[in-house]
């Protein structure tokens, strides 16, 4: 397979532009949609706030309720936050063609719609009711009929809408195409992976746009790329944010695959740090560049960097932690640097 060389920095520039990480979109709903383009996710409570707040200005404590935005069980079954006319591609776009997740996502979806007709109800309860554990219904999500909230720290509430009026294999393309969007240049092994689809479905996906792609060399191997894509991949860089405090999940340092690991962050001892075995930190992004993690408790914000900051890089890191749409009252940030 031919195509373009890209280099690792080629690579994440386009990654950074695409996903309005060197420059924050103006407040409106279509920017909203264009910040969650692959979706944003938010099983840590109101991380994809955190995500929305990297790419998009005036992002306040409710911003993720706007009501453009809906919350769904997405990729890897994980919570995510999409917009609503999305939402189908998120959910009935994993939906397998055929097989026991199949039939076991058409059951629930039909039981459940029948139980709550048009109510909302807690997960748990709602399961209790079908005779199921509430954290099997997020396999009647895949049918696209399924909406949830969650607010962290109270269990989500379901309620199923109507059913999308695309189909599973339309949902399933436009999934593809936002994976290769987002974090391409890819392969369907990495697109499976991220959607929890199975390999079969992820090659089929890949082979059904085979018109819309373009083949490139990356630094670990051959790979996939969107064909409009492929110039903007080939531009210079954007001038990049001064910094950018990306939430744990983020899709940016998502690293699905050990070949995107390894391009974020070459350094071994560095990707541990980030990809830990339990809950992930933050990541630092300072100048394009993951430099460190955080995490944070209340108003104080923990900072570990590897390399040693300027002044002006600390202090373009301190206003970002300043900045952000908490939704707990105080004023202010405690900064503790490691």
């Amino acid at each position: 397979m031919a195509g373009v060389q890209l280099s690792a920095a080629q690579i994440l520039a386009f990654r950074r532009r695409v996903g309005a990480l060197d420059q924050r979109l103006p407040k409106s709903a279509a920017s909203l949609r264009q910040a969650a383009w692959a979706g944003l996710q938010d099983s840590m409570p109101r991380a994809a706030l955190l995500s929305i707040h990297a790419r998009v200005k005036g992002t306040v404590p409710s911003t993720w309720e706007d009501p453009s935005l809906v919350q769904v069980w997405g990729p890897r079954y994980g919570v995510y936050v999409v917009a609503a006319r999305d939402h189908a591609v998120f959910t009935l776009g994993r939906l397998p063609p055929r097989g026991r997740i199949r039939e076991r996502a058409d059951d629930l979806a039909e039981r459940l719609h029948e139980l709550l007709a048009g109510s909302r109800m807690r997960y748990d309860d709602a399961g209790v009711a079908l005779g199921t554990h509430g954290n099997n219904l997020r396999y009647a999500a895949l049918t696209g009929t399924l909406l949830i909230r969650w607010e962290g720290a109270r269990r989500p509430l379901v309620w199923t809408v109507s059913p999308p009026k695309i189909t599973a294999q339309e949902a399933t393309l436009e999934l593809a195409r936002r994976y290769l969007h987002v974090f391409g240049p890819a392969t369907p092994q990495g697109f499976g992976k991220w959607a929890s689809i199975g390999a079969r479905e992820a090659v089929a996906a890949f082979d059904d746009l085979r018109a819309e792609l373009a083949p490139v060399r990356t630094p670990f191997g051959a790979a996939w790329a969107l064909s409009r894509d492929e110039e903007t991949m080939r531009e210079p860089a954007a001038p990049p944010a001064p910094a950018r405090l990306l939430p744990s999940g983020d899709a940016y340092t998502l690293g699905i695959t050990k070949e995107d690991r390894a391009l974020l962050l070459p350094d071994a001892a560095q990707r541990a740090e980030l990809w830990t075995p339990r809950v992930w930190p933050g990541a630092v992004l300072v100048g394009g560049k993951v430099v460190g993690t955080w995490r944070r408790a209340q108003r104080t914000m923990t900072i570990q960097t590897w390399p040693r900051l300027s002044r002006a890089a600390r202090d373009a890191v301190v206003a970002e932690a300043e900045s952000l749409p908490l939704p707990d009252p105080g004023a202010g940030m405690a900064i503790r640097w490691n």
